[in-house]
């Protein structure tokens, strides 16, 4: 692959996360992604054989970018597990609800399954980390199983919350009561702390 090609191929990638970031999911065409790069509606192909494919780099860029936030967030010299597991679910939140074409792309089970560009390897490290830092919390616990039901809890919450039904059913613009009440029920009292 030549210097121009990786250029091209990254510049798709680029242009598909901006036009989801502008216009959402139903957006992501291979055409659209093709025009506003600036090249013809056939080029993608060659990058990416088909647009399962594109949005897998495309969902790949989300999960990177997820990554970086957790990075950031799990610095070394943080606190103790129970308050980074409280700045992970609080990160993730944020970007869910910061990008939510992003995030639903991400999640999309028939990317995921694909295999195309190890998504999944990508993923997987993620939640990971949160089973490490809920097996410190809950030690003896079954910590991926902890994790994951927690994971499928900030899942809900990313969702409802963008759909406006928890302000509504709870009567508040903030999502941090809710988070802490979460981490308490899936970690107990010294869970959040």
């Amino acid at each position: 692959m030549t210097e121009s090609d990786i250029g091209l191929r990254e510049r798709l990638v680029e242009v598909g996360a901006e036009l989801l970031a502008a216009e959402g999911l139903q957006a992501l065409t291979l055409r659209e992604i093709a025009r506003r790069a600036g090249v013809s509606h056939g080029a993608p192909r060659r990058h990416f054989p088909s647009h399962l494919e594109l949005l897998s780099a495309i969902a790949r860029r989300g999960f990177a970018d997820l990554a970086e936030r957790v990075r950031a967030t799990l610095a070394p010299g943080s606190c103790g597990p129970g308050t980074r597991v409280t700045a992970l679910a609080r990160a993730y939140l944020e970007f869910a609800l910061d990008n939510p074409g992003m995030y639903e792309l991400m999640f999309r089970h028939d990317l995921l399954e694909s295999g195309h560009l190890g998504l999944r390897d990508t993923s997987l490290p993620l939640f990971g980390v949160f089973a490490g830092l809920v097996g410190e919390v809950r030690p003896g616990a079954d910590a991926r199983r902890v994790a994951g039901a927690l994971w499928a809890n900030l899942h809900g919450i990313a969702q409802l919350w963008r759909w406006r039904s928890l302000q509504l059913a709870l009567e508040e613009d903030d999502f941090g009561p809710l988070l802490d009440a979460v981490l308490l029920a899936h970690l107990g009292p010294e869970g959040g702390r």
